[in-house]
């Protein structure tokens, strides 16, 4: 059975990692590298860097902070924000990334997810999927969170797909940064309808929202950050307790 995997996710801006509620009141989390490092250290089995200020002027402060990243860990690293072009994508795997993370780009052009598979592999390439629930329904905004558009969901997870991508990271918006839990019904569904691994993503609170979502949710990994970023849990004690629920990880 394939180990669950615990991913830290160290939202950028500006240089520092920040944190907040709904992608909103931002708090600043400390510099990311030695947060990297650190995670890398503690059991962490793979690492997300989300620029959420990524800008055509900060692409080269992104990819020097790729490449120092990549100095300090040995796990695999995804790096998304803003990422709209092969081009880009081939300075940060240049630099040190291991997989890249395509969101807006990739719902405004869906062919992007054909070409980058085409050029650097499917295993290189996660789809972030952003959605809130409109009216019953679960539909995909970008930007954060701030776009609606009439994409439903599970519709374009199956897109997704067939374009080739390796991974869809899924987050929900309602749950995200309020530590109440994941979108476990909608991961479940997802889950059981595609074929490539599922991150869950949007309201890690506590050691028992980890359990629920790889038995409930079904999800392959489960991402989060301010409980990371703020010591309210150690991965090593989650991945304990993980284990103890009967849950396979890497310890």
């Amino acid at each position: 059975m394939l180990t669950k995997r615990i991913i830290p996710c160290l939202d950028i801006k500006d240089g520092r990692t920040v944190k907040g509620i709904n992608f909103l009141d931002l708090r600043d989390a400390g510099d990311p590298v030695e947060l990297a490092k650190f995670y890398a250290e503690e059991g962490a089995d793979e690492l997300v860097f989300l620029d959420i200020s990524a800008t055509e002027e900060k692409r080269k402060t992104l990819a020097e902070l790729v490449y120092h990243v990549a100095e300090k860990v040995n796990i695999p690293f995804t790096v998304g924000g803003g990422i709209s072009s092969v081009e880009d994508v081939d300075v940060l795997l240049q630099n040190g990334a291991d997989k890249v993370s395509i969101n807006s780009s990739a719902v405004k052009n869906p062919q992007l997810i054909n070409d980058l598979v085409a050029k650097f592999g499917s295993q290189c390439i996660v789809v972030a999927i952003d959605a809130k629930r409109i009216n019953g329904e679960w539909k995909v905004h970008l930007v954060g969170g701030k776009v609606p558009t009439e994409i439903e969901l599970f519709a374009w997870a199956r897109e997704v797909e067939e374009r080739g991508a390796g991974e869809i990271l899924f987050t929900s918006m309602d749950h995200d940064g309020t530590k109440n839990g994941f979108a476990n019904k909608a991961l479940a569904r997802m889950s059981k309808e595609r074929n490539i691994p599922v991150i869950a993503s949007g309201g890690a609170g506590k050691m028992q929202h980890f359990t629920d979502t790889f038995v409930e949710g079904k999800a392959d990994a489960a991402l989060a950050a301010s409980v990371f970023h703020f010591k309210e849990m150690k991965i090593e004690d989650l991945k304990k307790e993980l284990e103890r629920c009967g849950i396979p990880v890497r310890l």
